[in-house]
């Protein structure tokens, strides 16, 4: 009976030193594949040089983005700047000595032309998309067939629209990329009051993620446009914040729709101050320094002067890259008008040009402008909108 017990006693012993082989030996072989996989999901990128959005997981590495080439950067703004040369002549007056002969004579020669542009203003980040791309976006809202293209058309058709007009962008430029994009209004000025008396109805995060995935299907950028109404920017863009903060985002704001209190939408044309459009900077600056992002752009709409007041004090940023744009409809004339004594006369950083499917060929109008036309402006808009 003691020899029964010691045998198995043995084989015990036996069993126990190989199970805790095994379990060591699986755990020699974890920490192996571990280690395997930490190394693979590390590769092109370094600790806290990506974000990530907590929307759709999407994310950006930091690492490779070189910083900007001044250079290259004053070089590409003196080019977009457009400014024609301008000639001037010299008389060249002599006297013969001891007579009073005159002899004249002119010296004619070009030089560079004078112009507030291009702007001088702060270096942006790494990453920065202006001025080596220009951006053509499609503007509107999918719930009304009025305001824009967005939501006149299904979106595969829309989208093949979207594709065709950047062909045309990449044409009539061929030396700057064109990026496509949709600026889609999330906050809209509304004819009647709303629960809140505030005039103005934001649409619901279903609609944003519908922008934003058709924009992520050809490697574009969405354009959040906000319109106020009664409310105020430092109100609403804080509220969009969970998407600003996806690295392909940006923001635009239309003064057209901040009203002053007791003045409905559309029944007069907004204002919008600086120090607004400084806050909704400053914002997006805050934004891309916490999620380590590069450059956003702020689109301020404009067709008057009374729509932005104390232009001058706006405050371009190495985080944020500002464009005004030329928001008027009307004959080639009225509209190139209105650019060269809004935009050009005002400048701030970079800018915009918008057209208009329908509204720009109305009477007396004699067609839309052309990429080719607006081309020849001075500067030459960064940023092309259709609507």
């Amino acid at each position: 009976m003691r020899n029964f017990f010691s045998k198995w006693s043995v084989f015990f012993i036996i069993l126990a030193i190989g199970i805790c082989a095994i379990f060591v030996y699986s755990a020699f072989l974890s920490n192996i594949f571990l280690g395997t996989y930490k190394v693979l999901g590390n590769i092109g990128q370094s600790e806290n040089t990506s974000s990530t959005s907590a929307i759709d997981g999407t994310s950006t590495s930091l690492s490779a983005l070189t910083p900007i080439d001044a250079a290259a950067y004053n070089s590409k703004l003196l080019l977009i700047a457009n400014v024609p040369p301008r000639t001037i002549t010299t008389i060249v007056t002599s006297t013969i000595s001891g007579t009073t002969t005159i002899q004249r004579s002119k010296v004619v020669k070009t030089v560079p032309g004078i112009s507030a542009w291009p702007v001088k203003t702060v270096l942006p980040d790494a990453g920065a998309l202006l001025p080596f791309n220009r951006i053509v976006a499609y503007y509107g809202n999918f719930y009304s067939t009025a305001m824009g293209v967005l939501g006149e058309y299904p979106p595969d058709q829309m989208m093949a629209m979207l594709a065709s007009t950047t062909a045309e962008w990449r044409a009539a430029d061929p030396s700057t990329p064109v990026i496509p994009a949709l600026d889609y209004i999330a906050v809209t000025a509304q004819g009647s009051a709303g629960a809140d008396g505030k005039y103005r109805l934001r649409m619901p995060d279903s609609q944003i993620q519908k922008a934003i995935t058709l924009a992520n299907s050809v490697n574009g950028l969405v354009f959040l446009d906000v319109q106020v109404g009664w409310s105020n920017v430092e109100t609403e863009v804080p509220l969009l914040a969970q998407y600003l903060k996806l690295p392909n985002v940006e923001l635009s704001l239309d003064p057209e729709f901040d009203m002053e209190p007791g003045v409905k939408p559309d029944h007069e044309i907004g204002t919008m101050d600086a120090s607004d459009i400084n806050f909704a900077a400053k914002f997006l600056a805050n934004i891309v320094n916490q999620n380590n992002l590069p450059p956003k752009i702020l689109v301020v709409h404009r067709f008057t002067e009374e729509m932005v007041t104390n232009y001058q004090n706006i405050t371009p940023l190495p985080q944020v890259q500002i464009v005004i744009d030329m928001d008027g409809w009307g004959s080639q004339a009225k509209k190139i008008n209105t650019y060269q004594r809004i935009e050009a006369a005002e400048p701030v950083q970079f800018t915009g040009f918008k057209l208009f499917y329908k509204n720009d060929l109305l009477p007396p109008s004699t067609g839309m402008l052309t990429p080719q036309q607006v081309l020849q402006l001075s500067p030459q808009p960064s940023y092309i909108q259709y609507q």
